[in-house]
C-alpha cells in the first residue's frame, strides 16, 4: 500500500501536483493499492471552485475526482480546510473526504510506502 501526502497548492506555477497525481494513477492501473492525502494547501484539488488556468493542459480536481471514483482512497485534511489554500472554509466536493491527523497516522502505519508531494 502506497500512502501519497500533497502540500501543495494545484496550480502553483510547478508540476507538483499535477505528477503526484500521475504517478498515483500509474500506481492504481498497477495494481497497487494507493491513498491520497491532502493537506496544506493541496486542499484545493478537493474544491470544485479550483478552477484550472487558462493556457494549463490538464484539470488537476478532475484527475483527482476520476481517480477517487476508480477506487483510489481519499481524505482531506479537515483543519486545512479553514487555514489553508485560496478558497478557505469552502466545501469539498465530497463530505466524507475531510478527515483528521489520526487517520493519516493509521495510513502511515499501515503503508509499505508514503511518498511526499
Amino acid at each position: 500500500m502506497t500512502t501519497i501526502i500533497l502540500n501543495h497548492q494545484p496550480y502553483d506555477g510547478s508540476d507538483v501536483a499535477w505528477n503526484a497525481l500521475r504517478l498515483a494513477k500509474t500506481l492504481h492501473k498497477s495494481k497497487e493499492s494507493v491513498q491520497i492525502f491532502l493537506m496544506n494547501d493541496a486542499v484545493d484539488l478537493a474544491r470544485d471552485m479550483t478552477k484550472k488556468p487558462e493556457g494549463y493542459d490538464y484539470d488537476l480536481v478532475d484527475m483527482l475526482k476520476k481517480l477517487y471514483k476508480d477506487g483510489v482512497a481519499l481524505q482531506v485534511c479537515a483543519t486545512c480546510n479553514t487555514r489553508c489554500g485560496l478558497y478557505k472554509n469552502q466545501p469539498y466536493f465530497d463530505e466524507s473526504i475531510s478527515s483528521t491527523m489520526q487517520i493519516l497516522a493509521d495510513w502511515i502505519i499501515q503503508s509499505d510506502k508514503v511518498l511526499t508531494f
